[in-house]
């Protein structure tokens, strides 16, 4: 075993070296010389957050399944981050392998080293730790004596660009499945010795559980998918694992407390999973779904012991869209009284302007204003049906002038450009939308209210066709299409009181390839990380497309074929050899009424039978009842 001595000498020369040394309050700490209730060792178990440890300890799947592994009797998890630019160039010059954060081990010396994957700009850096642990990148190059290497998180809803370095992947909710497979693990690698092979072929047989090795994929001559064909009784689709009742499943109460800042520097609580909305281009509000919901009461609990282990003076209310949690106003009633007293924050983000009322807005307040963010996604009501937004335009205005009158300044709006039948003229109709704001509260300060000169924030993403969504089979805009998006849009805007953030294009692109990718380009992530050093992809600053556009061309593939192409409707994806849920027959109904300007209803008031339907959900259950209703 390999314990790495971080000396002063070393710490002192890097920034922020708070981001790896650990012995954080509540951290769990496990000693690996302990032993399980049955005499044996317990297994290790690596968690890896492929990003700095700024933004992984923000991460409430991190502290979730943190806490749910290291629960159980015979199982040991410890953290690993992505370390920064200086301290990766320290750890290469000296020999350091990459390190957890509890005990200093090195990541090699797990049993399973495990990668939670919420983007796809974290692949690279996935391989790059690989690498910087010592640990073999492909699945066919690693040994008995190597970690066994999974991962987990939305992006893996379409894992094939990295199917040739991950033993086998997580889908769907990991509070069961992951101790589940590690008890596996531990019962077959660690007591019972048995070969990679064999345990990766009976890990398979766990619902939820994809071994990208047990797939064979073949292609036409057209560069489409020919064939999947599973091998050694691998099953097809492998099927999401999903928990059904969140107020019995695990939540970390005693979370580790970092010690620096970091990006969400606060606590959590989940109020729901999945999205009854089912906006077109999310993937998010399709591979959630059922939506589930807890309790106000296990919430309000929850809560209330949380601040007792951990002395935030934040909380921040999770979910997809907040205010369609059905229980909100019953818990604002329960924690905002007692937050008060506490002199903590509470925060509602994800919500939806259309229901925002300002007696909550008030009631949330009390105790501190926190900033507003609404996302309208579109400026012109023809695009905001396209996309099953479901919102309007008097709708927009006037939840904007609620927020004026509770006294905030203004908002953060997101929007994104490149939608699917987008002109300029839906473009110009955000900056559109923006005056009429200001209007807005140039109408109340002229009714005698004292307000302060707005300020607003638009920010615009840029439209990536995401695998599961209705728009799967749509091309994403060209890189000239969506500068020319941005520059209409950025030349529009009026006044000193918009600010405008943009995502740019080059990010967006290569996220789209891998978005639509297949196992062809996973020469292209090798490559780039063995022979140009690529890091930390996520970050604009360090991002370079014209690498992989290079590896691209050499290894005969087009960017052009993954992102903008048009996909036809009986063409084999390469996620296909998963099931999130909805059906492919119910996202090309969303996909013919968004091309008809059609509304879908949200779940509740509404079932469209998406494929999740037969779970009984209680939201589901409504659905059919007020469809058979009718």
């Amino acid at each position: 075993m390999n314990q790495i001595n971080l000396d002063t000498a070393l710490l002192r020369a890097v920034e922020l070296p708070g981001r790896y040394v650990g012995g954080e309050f509540n951290q769990t700490k496990k000693s690996w010389q302990d032993l399980a209730a049955d005499g044996k060792r317990l297994l290790r178990f690596a968690f890896c957050f492929p990003d700095t440890y700024e933004i992984g300890m923000s991460n409430l799947a991190l502290r979730i399944l943190y806490d749910v592994v290291n629960r159980e009797e015979g199982l040991l998890c410890e953290r690993v981050f992505a370390p920064w630019l200086d301290m990766k160039a320290t750890m290469e010059e000296k020999d350091i392998p990459l390190f957890s954060l509890e005990n200093h081990y090195a990541a090699k010396d797990f049993d399973c080293v495990g990668f939670t994957l919420s983007y796809e700009l974290a692949f690279s850096p996935t391989l790059a730790l690989m690498k910087l642990a010592g640990i073999p990148l492909r699945t066919s190059e690693r040994g008995d004596g190597d970690p066994i290497i999974i991962a987990g998180g939305p992006a893996t809803y379409n894992i094939e660009p990295m199917a040739d370095f991950l033993d086998l992947v997580l889908i769907g909710e990991g509070e069961e499945s992951l101790p589940e497979l590690l008890k596996l693990m531990r019962q077959m690698r660690v007591l019972g010795q048995a070969p990679r092979e064999e345990f990766l072929i009976e890990a398979s047989k766990l619902k939820g559980v994809y071994v990208p090795s047990l797939y064979d994929i073949s292609y036409k001559d057209d560069g489409t998918i020919e064939a999947i064909r599973p091998k050694h009784g691998a099953v097809f689709p492998v099927k999401k694992r999903v928990i059904m009742d969140l107020d019995l499943v695990a939540y970390p109460i005693k979370t580790p407390v970092p010690n620096i800042r970091t990006v969400h520097d606060r606590a959590f609580l989940e109020v729901f999973r999945g999205c009854p909305r089912g906006c077109r281009f999310c993937q998010a509000g399709q591979i959630y779904r059922p939506v589930r919901e807890k309790g106000a009461n296990v919430l309000a609990g929850q809560m209330e012991a949380i601040l007792e282990e951990t002395g935030y003076d934040e909380v921040g209310m999770l979910s997809l869209s907040t205010s369609d949690y059905s229980q909100l106003q019953n818990l604002m009633d329960r924690v905002l009284p007692r937050a008060s007293d506490r002199k903590v924050n509470v925060s509602l983000p994800s919500l939806r302007i259309d229901n925002f009322s300002l007696n909550l807005l008030e009631e949330i307040s009390k105790t501190r204003k926190a900033g507003l963010t609404f996302a309208p996604e579109a400026g012109s009501q023809r695009l905001r049906d396209v996309i099953n937004k479901g919102i309007d335009e008097d709708e927009i205005l006037r939840g904007m002038g609620l927020a004026f009158r509770g006294g905030y300044r203004g908002a953060k709006l997101y929007f994104m450009l490149g939608l699917p039948t987008e002109t300029d003229e839906d473009v110009l109709a955000i900056s559109a939308l923006c005056k009429k704001i200001m209007d807005v509260w140039a109408g109340l300060k002229a009714e005698g209210l004292k307000l302060k000169r707005p300020e607003i924030t638009i920010s615009t993403a840029l439209f990536i066709p995401k695998p599961f969504t209705p728009f799967q089979w749509v091309g994403q805009s060209t890189m000239d299409e969506l500068e020319h998006k941005v520059k209409v849009l950025r030349e529009s805007l009026p006044g000193k009181s918009i600010r405008y953030n943009w995502h740019t294009p080059e990010t967006s692109r290569w996220e789209a390839v891998l978005a639509r990718g297949d196992r062809r380009l996973g020469r292209v992530l090798e490559r780039a990380l063995l022979e140009h050093d690529v890091y930390l992809t996520s970050w604009e600053e360090f991002f370079d497309l014209s690498i992989f556009q290079k590896l691209m061309d050499e290894e005969g593939l087009s960017m052009a074929f993954y992102a903008n192409r048009e996909r036809s409707i009986d063409e084999i994806f390469p996620w296909d050899i998963l099931d999130p849920g909805p059906t492919k027959a119910f996202l090309r109904r969303e996909y013919d009424k968004a091309k008809a300007g059609e509304l879908t209803d949200p779940c509740g008031e509404f079932c469209s039978y998406c494929g999740v339907h037969s779970w009984d959900a209680p939201l589901c259950v409504r659905g059919k009842e007020a469809r058979r209703a009718r």
